[in-house]
């Protein structure tokens, strides 16, 4: 019971503070929870859910792309100019972080600090009007954090 609770509150914060995407998935969760459908649906979802949403967030930000909206040349002056150079570096750096995250929660076994993750990511969803993506980079700069401090 205590776990369906907690999908509630987070359902509740997530409605009241307008954040969807975080409301349809604990609202999801919860429904799949209370039809007791869990046993079948979480294994898969905890597996192979992270892939399946990398996939359908990269589909989404290549369509323009597919539309052919952005033309090849286009392409090129992007990757001389100095946002497009700034991109690309930041995205090596996030990419890098979001593995080291994953790594940290699921490999190194620290899935215990998911709670803080997930409530700062409802939190700045619902009130601060981000984009709930975070929470493996935030793993990443974590694991980073950690790395870094427990050298010194």
């Amino acid at each position: 019971m205590e776990p369906a609770l907690i999908l509630l509150a987070i359902l509740v914060v997530a409605v009241v503070g307008r954040a969807n995407t975080v409301a349809v998935a604990a609202g999801s969760l919860l429904l799949i929870r209370l039809l007791q459908a869990d046993k079948y649906l979480f294994p898969f979802i905890e597996k192979r859910g992270v892939f399946w949403g990398l996939v359908l967030l990269t589909a989404s930000i290549l369509i323009p792309l597919a539309r052919g909206d952005i033309a090849f040349q286009e392409l090129g002056r992007v990757f001389i100019s100095w946002v497009g150079l700034l991109a690309f570096a930041f995205s090596m750096f996030t990419t890098y972080l979001g593995g080291q995250g994953l790594q940290f929660l699921t490999v190194q076994g620290h899935a215990d600090v998911m709670p803080a993750l997930i409530l700062g990511t409802v939190v700045a969803a619902s009130f601060l009007g981000g984009v709930p993506v975070g929470p493996l980079i935030t793993s990443g700069l974590l694991a980073l954090c950690i790395k870094l401090l427990s050298r010194g």
